[in-house]
């Protein structure tokens, strides 16, 4: 039987998991995909705990405990959500030491609200580190305006940064200079470049559902035959800057002090256009040195029906430039499209936070008016509590 995700490792690519939840953990499930599917990271976003919290009722111990403590809403989220990921840490440690800190990494967010307050968002950044207490953590943190600075600053204390919400090209080249800055002031501040990691999240599947809006307003012909191919250009496009930035004698400096690069990440992969191919942003962006992270759905299907090329992606520079010259030539500024998404990215992201922040208060209020010990999730809190307690 052909194991079509072990192909598509061997190209290069690093899988990882776009998804997180306590059932996940307490069922072994993570680590099953850990051991069967070659998944060797995970991230996490306010949206994907937001479900998580709402739809299980393994959080209702914790919950119980943190209401008797009188703990507030806002404290409560970061301990419930950092207890999930340590222990997803925990579960991803042997991809971090057979990968020698470049995988078996977890990541958490930091408060969305805080995206454009740079002093706050390092801040955060730092708590959350010193909060999960483990190597393998990566501390998720938006490309916007404020969060570049942040971005060098988190980097330049030693802790490792998911740079996430990039939709554009000229971002991504921003972020990749607050990336080496960053790493140079690390240096500078005696960290050890080899325990730094980062990536940086490129948002795919938004992209064309953003132009794909607006070429089926314009109804042409010609527009209509540019729906679904802006994203996969877009991602091409970026790997092109990539390999420019990394190639460059500025990154062999650091290269050369241990430090690893700051690898291209695949993000929103799960194809949201039902005519389009359910693992097309999986086979047009295969590369090497590169991070696709996806839904448990898009994994299952890949490992189905997915076709492994190698590199996909280095070929179609020329292709993917003259995608984007025909969408300026019949109307979509492609300038307005990434500031679109990068604002309801934001915007997505701190409604997700609210309706977290809603709903553990809600749970709080319920478990403090209950009386008792609620009923203990049936498996797994015993390993929670060793996972949660494990060498860092």
């Amino acid at each position: 039987m052909t194991d079509r995700l072990s192909e598509l490792q061997a190209t290069g690519v690093a899988i990882w998991l776009d998804d997180l939840s306590r059932v996940r953990l307490s069922s072994g499930g993570l680590d099953q995909l850990r051991r069967e599917s070659h998944v060797a990271g995970v991230t996490t976003n306010p949206t994907i705990f937001a479900k998580a919290l709402a739809d299980a009722d393994e959080y209702n111990w914790q919950l119980h405990d943190l209401a008797i403590r009188g703990v507030q809403v806002e404290e409560a989220v970061r301990l419930l959500t950092t207890y999930d990921v340590r222990w997803a840490c925990d579960v991803m440690r042997p991809s971090y030491d057979a990968s020698a800190g470049v995988d078996g990494r977890v990541s958490i967010e930091v408060d969305p609200r805080l995206a454009h307050e740079t002093d706050r968002t390092v801040a955060e950044a730092k708590s959350l580190w010193w909060l999960v207490d483990r190597p393998n953590l990566f501390i998720k943190i938006p490309a916007t305006e404020a969060g570049l600075p942040a971005i060098t600053a988190t980097l330049a204390e030693g802790i490792s940064v998911n740079v996430t919400l990039i939709f554009g090209l000229d971002r991504y080249s921003q972020v990749m200079e607050a990336f080496l800055a960053g790493l140079e002031q690390a240096k500078a501040n005696g960290h050890d470049l080899s325990k730094i990691g980062s990536v940086a999240s490129f948002f795919v599947s938004r992209v064309d559902t953003e132009v794909d809006k607006r070429l089926e307003k314009i109804g042409s012909d010609q527009a209509k035959a540019l729906r679904g191919k802006a994203a996969v250009a877009n991602a091409r496009l970026a790997y092109e800057r990539y390999c420019e930035v990394f190639g460059s004698a500025r990154w062999q400096q650091l290269a050369e002090a241990g430090a690893h690069p700051q690898r291209p990440l695949w993000a929103s992969t799960s194809t949201k256009n039902p005519d389009y191919r359910d693992v097309i942003y999986v086979e047009e962006l295969i590369a090497p040195g590169t991070v696709n992270t996806m839904p448990e759905a898009v994994i299952h299907a890949y490992a189905d029906h997915g076709e492994t090329r190698d590199d996909t992606v280095t070929g179609g520079y020329d292709e993917a430039r003259k995608v984007f010259t025909d969408l300026e030539a019949v109307g979509v500024d492609m300038a307005d499209v990434i500031d679109t998404l990068e604002r309801e990215g934001v915007e997505k992201f701190e409604a997700s936070w609210r309706e977290l922040l809603d709903g553990v208060r809600k749970s709080l209020e319920a478990a403090a008016q209950g009386s008792g010990q609620p009923r203990r999730a049936a498996k797994g809190n015993a390993q929670a509590a060793a996972q949660a307690g494990g060498n860092a």
